[in-house]
């Protein structure tokens, strides 16, 4: 965790701490804390891997999206293309990776949004959102027992949906958020290049 001087006052000190369960990519944990005040308490989290989502721009203004089934809230979920990081896997390639295996669209060019944390107070999960443009249409491969339904919408039928209460994902609220900042100026970005050829030759995920 990062200190400054100016924030010394709120943080909290790891002590101990011990696992609690280990899954199949998560991990649960209690640390002992000691609090800005020299009392004590504990913190119960989940460790993340940190994931990926990313913002695919259309040339026709359109943006592309997912439905999937998400089991903890037991909903049909429409979201931004995303997926958790490999060890040691590169944040970009992980997003080339995702957009290909979830959408079948590979981009030609990549900028990177921002990061978020979108359940600080339970979860160490960091996601890195990209934009993606320059799409070029491609065959979905998605992992193993994952089901999704592409779905290509304009941001006015992003706004509508969430004013219906209907687009209720955390990440894909902020990246719309983040896409309008961009095309009113208030947000800048430094688009790259894929290499002709790389953005259809991303491996799938390694085993």
């Amino acid at each position: 965790m990062a200190e400054s001087v100016v924030d010394g006052h709120l943080i909290e000190h790891r002590t101990g701490g011990r696992m609690l369960l280990s899954g199949g990519f998560l991990e649960v944990r209690r640390d002992d804390v000691r609090l800005p005040d020299g009392s004590t308490a504990t913190r119960e989290f989940v460790q993340h891997p940190g994931a990926v989502a990313i913002i695919p721009l259309l040339d026709d203004g359109r943006r592309v999206l997912v439905r999937q089934h998400r089991y903890p809230v037991a909903k049909v979920l429409l979201e931004w293309p995303a997926g958790k990081l490999d060890a040691g896997e590169d944040p970009l390639h992980c997003a080339m990776r995702e957009l290909r295996e979830e959408t079948g669209y590979s981009a030609r060019q990549w900028a990177l949004a921002g990061d978020i944390h979108n359940a600080a107070a339970y979860s160490s999960e960091t996601i890195r959102l990209y934009f993606a443009r320059g799409l070029v249409a491609g065959n979905q491969v998605p992992d193993v027992g994952e089901f999704v339904e592409t779905v290509c919408l304009t941001e006015a039928q992003l706004l509508a949906l969430d004013l219906r209460g209907e687009l209720p994902d955390v990440k894909t609220l902020v990246g719309l958020l983040w896409l309008q900042q961009l095309h009113s100026g208030q947000r800048s970005c430094d688009w790259i290049d894929v290499p002709s050829g790389t953005a259809h030759d991303v491996p799938s995920r390694l085993p």
